[in-house]
């Protein structure tokens, strides 16, 4: 008789929700996404506490100019006003800065920058606060001010410290070295601003034990942190920086000078204090990237061969250092760009000027010296009657090569696979002199050309950047991973400015555990610190910290399973939430293992160590690079000067794509700040004075000025030094994409285009 069970159809097996996407490799969302979606996401400007007051800034009206009397008097005697604070309120340290400490919490002496703090006023209503700083009154004798770079080698001190903030005199090879065709040019880039989403903003909440609570958009707590603490007197237990929703961030977030003066304030008020800065203060109060004089001369051979380059290139810092001396660290080592160069003599300064100040902006020094280096690379080509990109691929750098700073190249360099990927990718469709295609001119749909004036360019861009702190930076991050219940926890005091970190560690969470619910705990900085996030910082150190956390866990879970089987745990691994054995012998859920435990672990992640450039500019210091290849093209009318980017096509090497979505959506924003700073952004100044400080005057790139860009190539060669192999995204797109716009400008009107932002008339042709 036959079985009716053997025969049976079987039926067809129950159908759940799809999976979530889990772990690396794959597109996994961004947890807050929902709550920026729903307008819920804990911004500091949204934050409010009981018994609140309202602070306001008085800033310097003058760029230069000595103080000879502040009264606050006035402001004192304003109803509603509950304190006014200036330098002699300053109970610790009355300086301070992100990487040297030379700036006043407020100006006492002398202001030197249009801008800068005088005092700083809390009172029970914000227009009160406003009205009550602008009544304090203050004399000054202006002086004039020094806005030239180069006049500031002779000018008077403008700081106790004097004018030059740092010289490196970079010498490596023959310096009689020369070659049979020589090209010459001198460049000049804008002062671009981050230009956050949203202006500064903080909370002050005093504490029982005298100490204080800043909640703020902080992208370093525990620098910010051991910075307020000095400026109170304070010790850095009694200061505690929470990190609130960051609202977009491609440089140092906050202005310091605004979160130490909302402490004070709260400190003597014993009150709750908030303050949210205008897009004014924001413009005056934050660092820019640094405006740069750049003279370049290029030796090559009569195939093209590059021989030397020489070059000086003069950073504008400001009136105060902050980290501008590691901005010309980067500026005189790439000073010639993913190039083989056997001989270059690189001379940088940063100096002080009475101009807004300078500072850490995505690609810092990168940038500049990459737009010079490219354009010099296509005067060559022009001279020698060679293509452009042939002419690069002739030069390009490769792994084991040598930088000017005499360090190997030892991490993956694949420069020319990716130029000749940009290259060879199809170039757009020309635009039809039609009607309906008026939109593709120039201006816009309302440009005023005429589509006989429009000339089409084609031009490339070689970039690379460094990741990580450099000459000798102590690079670590500390994490840890918690497991309860079926769920985990991580914390790390990485913070999430959008580069994504949050994502990543919830992916290495369910790779290493299997376990798919994983939350990210707010960042504060009672937690170890992680450092600041920049220069792809976090993807390395702080994912390595949270990787090795996660396998100590893993190793707890597994070690009474392997010891019961007798096996060792490597034998053991876990998908999708189950821990099998490699003979099948074993076969249960991650659940079922931890059986109600809670298991937690920390660790660090600290990559190998650099060193500072000595006197000659040579040392190893840099832990990694990364490279990038962008072809721009342009249609420019040339009787108006307007440009349209039509297109930029990239290709990059990211060592390992870690969440395809977010990589993706890092270079285009990248991109797309990489076109503000060669077409619109550029914040002026008339003699010091900052002109225009808000977003009429100061023109960033908007969704209607976006190119399309085509990613063509993303070369995944692991950087084995790194934790998963993976590269800094973001920064080298801004680098390289301003240099591929304006070679692409130069291609179309043979104008030498040596300024960035491009100006109109630079890219006007006269005669056809």
């Amino acid at each position: 008789m036959t079985n009716p069970a053997a025969t049976a159809t079987p039926a067809a097996p129950e159908t759940g929700p799809e999976p979530l996407p889990h772990g690396l490799g794959v597109s996994l969302p961004a947890a807050e996404d929902r709550a920026k979606t729903e307008g819920t996401f804990p911004y500091a400007a949204d934050l409010w506490a009981e018994g609140l007051l309202w602070a306001a800034v008085l800033r310097s009206p003058h760029p230069h100019a000595r103080i000879l009397s502040i009264d606050t008097s006035h402001a004192r005697e304003m109803p509603g006003v509950r304190a006014v604070i200036t330098h002699e309120d300053v109970p610790g340290t009355p300086l301070h800065g992100r990487g040297r400490a030379d700036r006043p919490v407020f100006a006492s002496d002398v202001v030197r920058h249009h801008g800068e703090p005088i005092a700083a006023v809390a009172a029970d209503h914000p227009d009160t606060a406003r009205l009550a700083a602008a009544a304090v009154i203050v004399e000054y004798e202006v002086l004039e001010p020094v806005t030239d770079p180069e006049h500031a080698f002779e000018a008077e001190p403008l700081h106790p410290d004097g004018n030059l903030i740092r010289h490196i005199p970079l010498s490596h090879g023959d310096p009689d070295a020369v070659g049979e065709v020589v090209v010459e040019g001198q460049y000049r880039i804008g002062r671009q601003d981050p230009a956050p989403i949203g202006a500064e903003a903080g909370l002050a909440v005093p504490r029982p034990d005298g100490g204080v609570e800043l909640y703020i958009a902080s992208t370093d707590p525990h620098s910010d942190r051991d910075a307020a603490a000095a400026c109170y007197g304070l010790e850095p237990a009694r200061v505690k920086v929470v990190v609130t929703g960051v609202p977009g961030a491609t440089a140092d977030r906050e202005d310091q000078g605004f979160q130490l003066a909302l402490g004070l304030l709260a400190l003597k008020t014993g009150c709750p204090v908030k303050l949210n800065a205008t897009r004014e203060e924001s413009f005056l109060g934050h660092a820019h990237r640094h405006p740069t004089l750049l003279r370049y001369r290029h030796h090559a051979d009569a195939e093209g061969n590059l021989v030397k380059v020489e070059a000086q290139i003069l950073l504008d810092a400001g009136a105060y250092a902050d980290t501008s001396g590691e901005s010309l660290a980067a500026a005189v080592s790439f000073a010639c760009g993913p190039y083989v160069v056997p001989n270059a003599f690189i001379e940088g300064w940063a100096v002080r000027t009475n101009n807004p100040p300078s500072g850490h902006v995505r690609g810092e020094g990168a940038l500049q010296v990459c737009a010079a280096y490219e354009a010099q690379m296509d005067k060559l080509a022009k001279k020698l009657g060679v293509d452009p990109a042939e002419l690069r691929l002739r030069n390009v750098m490769a792994t084991g090569d040598v930088l000017p700073t005499g360090q190997t190249v030892t991490c993956p360099a694949p420069v020319a696979e990716l130029l000749q990927a940009v290259r060879d990718f199809p170039l757009p469709a020309l635009p039809k002199d039609t009607p309906e295609d008026e939109w593709l001119l120039p201006g816009g749909p309302e440009g005023a050309g005429e589509p006989g004036a429009v000339r089409r360019g084609v031009g490339y861009g070689l970039g690379m950047v460094h990741m990580l702190g450099a000459e000798g930076t102590d690079e670590v991050s500390t994490a840890t991973v918690k497991v309860h219940d079926g769920v985990a926890t991580v914390l790390c005091a990485a913070v999430e400015t959008g580069q994504g970190f949050t994502t990543l560690a919830r992916q290495i969470v369910q790779e290493t555990l299997g376990i798919d619910e994983v939350h990210v705990a707010p960042v504060d900085t009672d937690q170890p610190s992680a450092g600041p996030s920049c220069r792809g910082r976090h993807t390395w150190v702080s994912g390595g910290a949270v990787e090795r956390a996660a396998k100590m866990v893993r190793t707890q879970l597994l070690q009474p399973l392997a010891h019961k089987f007798g096996m060792s745990t490597e034998l053991l691994q876990i998908t999708d939430g189950k821990i099998t054995s490699y003979d099948g012998m074993l076969s249960t859920t991650v659940s079922e293992a931890m059986d109600g435990k809670e298991l937690w672990a920390t660790a660090q992640c600290r990559p190998h160590p650099t060193e500072p450039l000595d006197e000659h500019g040579q040392g190893d210091a840099f832990v990694g690079l990364a490279f990038c290849a962008v072809r721009a093209v342009v249609d420019v009318d040339i009787e108006l000067g307007s440009v349209r980017v039509v297109e930029l096509a990239l290709a990059q090497d990211v060592g390992r794509i870690l969440n395809p979505a977010q990589l993706r959506a890092r270079i285009e924003a990248g991109v797309t700040q990489g076109v503000g700073a060669a077409l619109t952004e550029n914040l002026r100044t008339n003699r010091g004075l900052v002109r225009h400080p808000d977003l009429t005057g100061y023109a960033l790139p908007t969704a209607l000025d976006a190119p399309d860009i085509r990613i063509v190539k993303l070369v995944e060669e692991r950087d084995v030094v790194a934790p998963f192999g993976a590269k800094a995204a973001s920064a080298v797109p801004v680098v390289t994409s301003p240099a591929a716009i304006a070679s692409a400008v130069r291609a179309a009107t043979g104008r030498p285009v040596n300024r960035l932002p491009i100006r109109p008339q630079a890219a006007v042709v006269t005669s056809v």
